[in-house]
């Protein structure tokens, strides 16, 4: 996947930066187009920076969580493929 060129807290901060001023002009600002403005707000519209923070941890703790598990599930599986030799 195409890393962006802003973290997550960065379009949060562009956003409400776009409340208060036209979107044209922050997009302008910013060197983004409006639309991946209205974008942004479509995906993190009533987000904080530190509510956007909190999501990212959640979804690494799960990925963590599910490569846990995977690296286990191959251990048993060499574990018995190693006994049937």
């Amino acid at each position: 996947m195409r890393k962006g060129r802003f973290t997550e807290e960065q379009m949060v901060a562009i956003i409400r930066e776009a409340d208060r001023d036209p979107v044209s002009e922050v997009a302008r600002r910013h060197g983004v187009s409006e639309q991946a403005i209205y974008t942004w707000r479509k995906r993190f519209g009533g987000f904080q920076a530190s509510d956007v923070r909190r999501l990212r941890e959640a979804e690494n703790a799960r990925l963590k969580k599910l490569i846990a598990e995977r690296d286990l599930e191959i251990e048993v599986m060499k574990e018995v493929a190693a006994k049937n030799w």
